[in-house]
Order: structure tokens, then sequence, then C-alpha cells
């Protein structure tokens, strides 16, 4: 599983930082390999031209597997984002999904600094550790709206997997939308995100191109 991961690193051709912490090791795959899966050594040392549709997949595949969604899942985003923006006049496309993707509880516990991975977070919210408005919830789709509480169980507050986040992340900067409080493993949603707060960078406008096909 752990290379599988790592293979999704090479095919986009920069690190998604998929492993959390794991990324930044020496050790780590696409640091030894940094090139696509499969390629031969004589195809390595030769710049390979890729075409629009190529671009058009990449950008589509690296966002994806950033969040960790299914294909389905991602495609129902795109196309729910396309009829959001027509909707409503003062949100574009690509901010209709990067809220889609940013709302999900897995990625909100994943903002809150509860996990070092999404990966991770969906783990903790399919095993019950996350309640929103005091409700335990198991989903880690579930979408987050504005005024919400999510906060660690109350059972779930004396593991480690959460005592070190104490230890370790006091001054955790969160994102702008929301507002936070490590001391007590809580947050509140002040408002929909309007863009992705990586390292990395996504042409968003090549996934709307790559479903306009």
């Amino acid at each position: 599983m752990s290379e599988a991961i790592c293979k999704k690193c090479r095919r986009a051709g920069e690190k998604l930082y998929l492993k959390g912490d794991k990324c930044f090791t020496p050790k780590c795959s696409f640091t030894l390999r940094p090139f696509a899966p499969g390629k031969l050594d004589s195809e390595r040392k030769h710049r390979s031209t890729m075409t629009e549709y190529g671009y058009q997949l990449k950008e589509k595949q690296k966002l994806r597997n950033s969040y960790g969604v299914s294909e389905g899942q991602f495609a129902t985003y795109a196309a729910n984002a396309v009829i959001t923006a027509m909707k409503t006049k003062d949100v574009t496309q690509p901010q209709a999904l990067i809220q889609a993707l940013e709302t999900r509880l897995d990625n909100v516990t994943y903002r809150m600094g509860l996990a070092t991975s999404r990966a991770l977070a969906r783990q903790i919210v399919n095993h019950g550790h996350i309640t929103v408005n005091g409700k335990r919830l198991n989903i880690p789709s579930y979408k987050v709206k504005i005024g919400d509480i999510i906060s660690v169980r109350e059972g779930s507050r004396v593991s480690k997997l959460f005592t070190i986040n104490l230890e370790n992340k006091k001054d955790y900067k969160y994102p702008v939308w929301i507002k936070g409080d490590m001391s007590k493993l809580t947050s509140e949603i002040l408002s929909m995100p309007k863009e992705i707060s990586e390292t990395l960078t996504f042409d968003l406008a090549k996934v709307f191109e790559f479903y306009s096909r």
C-alpha cells in the first residue's frame, strides 16, 4: 500500500505529501526515484512530450489523489461545481470545487492539525473519533457548514494520537476559514474556503477542461 501511494507522486512528477511527515525523509520513494513508474533508463534521459489531454489528466489526477477521493466522487464534485457556479454569480467553478473538497469532514480534520495526512484523517473519522456539533460522525465525505463545531470525541482525547498534537502543535496555524483551539481539540467553521492552503499548485482550469471534452 505504501509503494502504491508513492507511485501516485511519481506519476504526478512531484511530491503530493500523501503520507505526511514520511514524505520529508531521505527514504521517500519519490526522492529516490523521481520519475514515473515503469520508465526505462533510456526514457528518463529525454524529456517527454505531453499532449494537452495529458496535462488535463495529470492535473485532475493530482488534485483527486491529493484529497484521496474516488474517481466517481471527484467527477461528481466537478459536475456540481459547474452547476453551482451557474446558479451563484459570486462563486466560480474552481472556487465551488475547492469548497466541495475542503469542506469534507476528513479534510477539515486534517486542516485542524489532528492528522499529518488526509489518509490518517480519514481513518480518524472512520473510527468515530470526531464529532460535529456534538454528534459523533464517521463519514469522511460529510460536508461541514458555516457555524459547525468540529471536535475530538471526549472519550478519544486521551489517545496518544491527539495528546501528541497538544504537545507539538500549541502554535498551530489554522486556515483563515477555521477558528481552532488546539488545547480543546475543537474548531468552528467561520466561512467557506476560497483557496487551497497547500504548498502544491493546481491548475483547476485544466481539471474542468478534462471533464468538458
